[in-house]
């Protein structure tokens, strides 16, 4: 197979990520969107999350960095802010304002459509590379469907001037297509109806939703002297006693480029606000009350946005006993997850430098580097998928092939939050615990690597025997009530 032109499904964070990959080895990349581009800082239509917050987690930037040197520092020059969260951030716990301190954690906030824009402008800038706008992916071509040898050998489009002309849709053959297409991709459908077994899905829907509106801040010199903070986050209660809707809100007051901030609630199984008034009352029944404050000393600039569409959904094709050859799945068109985790855009990055590295093994894109390529990237996104089950598999009303026995579910609900809290807790005290749970977070370790260390389970252990002996440093649990504490207590 010769590696003249590659073709990716797709203009979004996942698809400019493979595109960048493959600049590398294809003497020309043709990325196919369906949308016309805004020039500057504007949602568009097939990226309906980019009117949410969006964390790029340090495993996602490092290997955004890695396709694209200097992506972090034309982030910021672009108006990307690095912050340190645990300085930076006010964060609510169940037991009320967290202490302020260093931590080995950092992250670049900005909007999605900012990183989208800065990868774009970077993308554009690499030799034989076409971005085509205006194009919707209707169907692939291939030889052999089902078969040892079968083979996706091209990709049936239309472009916005031909709309209307089903009849005449028109083709591109290349030597390896990416699928980037996101959680509605078809490709799976067209690959069935050519032949291929589809593929065992794993879903698990615990009925997220989550509303968004953003804001622009005060001016500076204008802000309420409280704000040491930049951003703002309120965890669900764990109270069982009775207590508003909007005490289990996870909300983010999350600062964005631009002196702007989206102003994010979101839940498990409860019905979110959809117009402006129920939003701003139930920003100020949340149970942290410098969240309704901050969000009515800003201005809002936008209506209410609101989003259903979070389940987990794993398409398995490394189960197949003859995938596709000539056709790879990247980002939410291979596995999507519960946006609330944050490792939708991570996750994508590491799937594309995976190819990056298979490409550059192989000599050959044949069947074995195909197969290849499925292994390393199931390993790879099986560390985000235990991330998000270990959570959401603790919902009574989660659905989907992947839910739990009941006594499992029980078990979930009943230590998930108390031992998240432990950790919490104990990291303020213990740098190995802090580091170590900040390498889970940003999915640097699996679940299972860190349920196997006896250094990080004994800091935990021990911070809490010294909680009972009254001989914790840190103070914690500061008045929600209130607005949260400045003091920095690093040392």
């Amino acid at each position: 197979m010769s590696r003249e032109t590659a073709v990716v499904l797709g203009g979004s964070v996942a698809g400019l990520c493979a595109a960048g990959v493959l600049a590398r080895h294809f003497e020309k990349v043709i990325v196919l969107e369906r949308d016309l581009l805004p020039p500057d800082g504007e949602h568009r239509r097939g990226v309906p999350q980019s009117k949410h917050p969006h964390f790029l987690l340090n495993s996602g930037r490092r290997a955004i960095g890695e396709i694209f040197p200097g992506f972090q520092d034309a982030l910021i020059a672009a108006g990307g802010m690095l912050l340190m969260p645990s300085m930076d951030a006010a964060y609510c716990e169940d037991a009320g304002w967290a202490p302020r301190k260093s931590g080995s954690m950092t992250m670049v906030y900005s909007s999605r459509v900012l990183i989208e824009r800065v990868l774009r402008a970077m993308l554009r800038e690499l030799p034989g590379v076409e971005l085509r706008e205006g194009v919707t992916v209707t169907g692939l071509r291939s030889a052999g469907g089902g078969t040892a040898s079968g083979r996706v050998t091209g990709v049936e489009y239309r472009t916005a001037a031909s709309h209307h002309d089903a009849h005449h849709d028109a083709h591109l053959a290349a030597d390896l297509f990416v699928d980037a297409l996101g959680r509605g991709s078809s490709t799976a459908d067209w690959l069935a109806a050519a032949g291929w077994t589809a593929p065992p899905e794993k879903t698990l829907d615990a009925r997220v939703t989550y509303s968004s509106r953003w804001y622009d801040l005060p001016p500076a010199g204008e802000r309420p002297a409280a704000w040491w903070w930049k951003h703002l986050v309120i965890a669900p209660t764990q109270n069982a006693g009775s207590h508003p809707a909007e005490h289990e809100f996870l909300s983010n007051f999350f600062p964005i480029e631009g002196g702007r901030a989206i102003v994010c609630m979101g839940s498990w199984g409860i019905p979110m606000p959809r117009d402006v008034d129920t939003f701003e009352t139930a920003a100020d029944r949340v149970r942290a009350t410098a969240f309704g404050r901050a969000a009515r000393a800003c201005t809002p600039v936008s209506p209410v946005h609101l989003t259903r569409s979070t389940g987990n959904k794993w398409r398995r094709f490394d189960l197949l006993d003859t995938p596709p050859i000539g056709l790879v799945c990247v980002g939410d068109s291979i596995c999507a997850f519960n946006p609330f985790y944050a490792q939708g855009m991570s996750s994508a990055a590491r799937s594309a430098l995976i190819l990056g590295d298979i490409l550059g093994e192989y000599g050959v894109c044949d069947a074995a580097f195909f197969r290849e390529f499925l292994a390393r990237q199931r390993k790879s996104l099986a560390v985000p998928w235990m991330l998000a089950m270990a959570r959401d598999q603790a919902y009574e009303f989660a659905t989907g092939t992947e839910t739990a026995p009941r006594w499992r579910r029980r078990l979930t609900a009943r230590l998930s939050w108390p031992v998240f809290n432990a950790i919490n807790a104990a990291s303020r005290e213990d740098a190995y615990v802090e580091r170590t749970f900040a390498q889970v977070f940003n999915i640097d370790k699996s679940l299972r690597q860190l349920a196997a260390d006896p250094r990080f389970w004994f800091g935990v252990l021990r911070y809490k025997l010294r909680q009972r002996l009254g001989r914790t440093v840190v103070p914690s649990g500061f008045d929600p009530r209130q607005d949260p504490p400045g003091t920095d207590y690093t040392r």
